[in-house]
């Protein structure tokens, strides 16, 4: 059965360089991540696939789930538990016949018609935002707003995974709209304490459960 987590930690090197991938991982994982996303825009594709298998390796050995971001080549290459795809990546359903029925896909969405085609296409899970304003992400669109997600969760049968903007002090409303779950970048990554960060995350979410 494909574990669809609540609390995905998404590892950068771009907004802060003090912690690598790995170290990231770890320190969320120990604060209650139970997903963590490996996401890195840059570099060559032999380096990502080295950090890739480490951080498989991390996970599977913490029985956290492993999703690769955007790189199907890494994903297959790492035999990570997933690949999350954005709109303008690989096509989710060509994604599916490739990587089979066992592995995670999902798909980003911000309006309601791309959240139904990546039901239609074969995904596992939406990715839904910006719920709120970010920086995380240049391209990351408008912001959708509580509304919207809520409209979403009703209509498409999928669990949606709220992202942008998603901080401690919003989670409870999030979650209490319906959310699967969350996933962050900066709320963790850019923090004094990713660990501790990732631990008032993780309470926030069971407080709205």
């Amino acid at each position: 059965m494909k574990k669809i987590g609540r609390l995905h930690v998404i590892t950068d090197t771009a907004l802060q360089s003090r912690f690598s991938h790995l170290e990231l991982a770890r320190m969320a994982i120990a604060g209650g991540a139970d997903t963590i996303q490996f996401r890195q825009k840059e570099g060559s594709t032999r380096n990502l696939i080295e950090i890739a298998q480490q951080l498989k390796q991390i996970c599977t050995g913490m029985g956290v789930t492993f999703i690769v971001n955007d790189r199907l080549d890494v994903a297959i290459a790492s035999d990570s538990d997933g690949v999350h795809l954005g709109q303008d990546d690989f096509p989710i359903d060509l994604a599916r016949d490739l990587l089979g029925d066992q592995k995670i896909i999902g798909g980003s969405a911000v309006t309601l018609e791309k959240a139904q085609k990546c039901l239609v296409d074969g995904a596992d899970y939406v990715g839904f935002g910006p719920v709120y304003p970010t920086t995380s992400k240049a391209d990351a669109g408008p912001v959708t707003g509580i509304d919207l997600m809520i409209k979403v969760i009703e209509t498409v049968p999928l669990p949606l995974i709220a992202i942008g903007g998603v901080t401690k002090d919003n989670t409870l409303e999030v979650m209490e709209a319906g959310a699967h779950g969350i996933a962050v970048i900066s709320a963790v990554c850019c923090q004094e304490s990713p660990e501790q960060a990732t631990q008032e995350l993780s309470q926030a979410l069971k407080g709205g459960m």
